[in-house]
């Protein structure tokens, strides 16, 4: 699953708008830490999944990543 890497492949204003959308933003974000989870299997990514499923549907989390992707170019802990 390479998911992320067509993600971070986009422009940023289509990652950011991507993200914007409220139920496809947490769709987009997490399709992208699942396949940086398979690909990956490291302890971090899988408690990170794992804490997003719990604690990601709401907004702060995605504001978060809204604001870390549009100055670091990456989610955070992705």
């Amino acid at each position: 699953m390479d998911f992320d890497k067509w993600f971070y492949g986009q422009d940023r204003i289509v990652q950011i708008i991507l993200l914007i959308i409220p139920f496809i933003g947490w769709i987009v974000e997490l399709l992208v830490r699942l396949s940086v989870m398979l690909r990956t299997m490291r302890a971090e990514h899988i408690v990170v999944f794992i804490l997003f499923l719990v604690f990601g549907w709401g907004w702060f989390l995605c504001l978060i990543d809204i604001i870390y992707l549009a100055v670091k170019g990456r989610l955070i802990l992705a």
